[in-house]
C-alpha cells in the first residue's frame, strides 16, 4: 500500500518580507518617504539606542540617545549656518520624550547662550544666561523667563539682586550703581523702583563718582527724642483710663 506524505506547508512570502523588514539593533541609514534620514539603533521598528537623524527640510542634525522613537537621553542638535554653510551647535544636552529636559546649554547666537536647567522645552530652574549685549542674568527661571531670586549683571559692572516674576524685576532687591559709588535697596513692581533708600556704597573706588556724597540722616538729639515718645506714650496710657 502507498505511503503518502502530506506536504509541508511553505510560509508565505509577505512573512518572510516583513521578518527581513523589521528593523531591530544597528541599520544603515533608512530614509523615510519625505528624505529624513536615520543612522543607528533600533527596537521593534523604533529609533531606541545611539543614532543621527537627518530632517531634511530644516537640514537639522541631532546625534545622540533615543528611546522608542523619539529623542530621550543625552544629545546635540545642530543647524545649517546660513552664511558659512556649516553646521554650528544650537543645543546639547538632556531631553525626555523629544523635549529639553534637565541639563543643557542653547546658543541663541554667537555671544548668546543660555545654560542651565530645562523642562518641556522651556528654561526652568537654576540657569545662567549670557545676552549679546554683555549682561548675564543668573538665578531661578519659569517659562522661559527669569522668575524667582536671581542676579542681573550688566556690562557696565553695576547689578541687582532680588526677586523677579514675568522677566521683570519684582519684590523686594538691591540695585549696585558701582560706577556712581552707590546702593539702593527697595521694592521693584515691573522693573519699576517704588520705593526704597539710596546710600554711598563705595565712592571712593567709583569710576565715575556723583558730585557730591549723600549725606547721612541722623537725629541731632536722640535722648530728646525718645523722652518725648515716652512722655507722650505715658500720656496716652493715662487718658485711656
Amino acid at each position: 500500500m502507498p505511503i503518502s506524505k502530506c506536504p509541508q506547508k511553505s510560509e508565505h512570502l509577505w512573512k518572510k518580507w516583513d521578518q527581513k523588514a523589521q528593523k531591530n539593533g544597528l541599520r544603515h541609514q533608512v530614509y523615510a518617504v519625505n528624505g529624513d534620514h536615520y543612522v543607528g539603533e533600533w527596537m521593534d521598528n523604533m529609533k531606541h539606542g545611539k543614532g543621527t537623524q537627518v530632517w531634511k527640510k530644516k537640514g537639522a542634525i541631532y546625534e545622540g540617545d533615543w528611546k522608542f522613537g523619539k529623542r530621550d537621553g543625552y544629545g546635540t542638535l545642530s543647524l545649517p549656518d546660513p552664511e558659512t554653510g556649516k553646521y554650528r551647535r544650537v543645543y546639547s544636552g538632556w531631553w525626555k520624550a523629544d523635549k529639553k529636559s534637565g541639563y543643557g546649554i542653547q546658543f541663541f547666537g554667537p555671544k548668546e547662550y543660555y545654560e542651565g536647567e530645562w523642562c518641556g522645552n522651556q528654561r526652568c530652574g537654576w540657569g545662567r544666561m549670557y545676552y549679546k549685549n554683555g549682561d548675564i542674568y543668573e538665578g531661578q527661571w519659569w517659562n522661559n523667563q527669569p522668575n524667582g531670586e536671581g542676579m542681573l549683571r550688566l556690562k557696565n559692572g553695576n547689578r541687582y539682586e532680588g526677586y523677579w516674576e514675568r522677566g521683570m524685576k519684582n519684590g523686594s532687591g538691591r540695585f549696585f550703581h558701582l560706577d556712581h559709588g552707590q546702593l539702593f535697596e527697595g521694592f521693584w513692581v515691573d522693573d519699576v523702583a517704588k520705593c526704597g533708600t539710596m546710600i554711598d556704597f563705595g565712592r571712593d573706588e567709583a569710576p565715575e563718582p556723583t558730585q557730591f556724597p549723600i549725606p547721612k540722616i541722623e537725629l541731632l538729639d536722640s535722648d530728646g527724642v525718645l523722652e518725648e515718645a515716652l512722655a507722650t506714650f505715658e500720656k496716652t496710657e493715662e487718658e485711656g483710663d
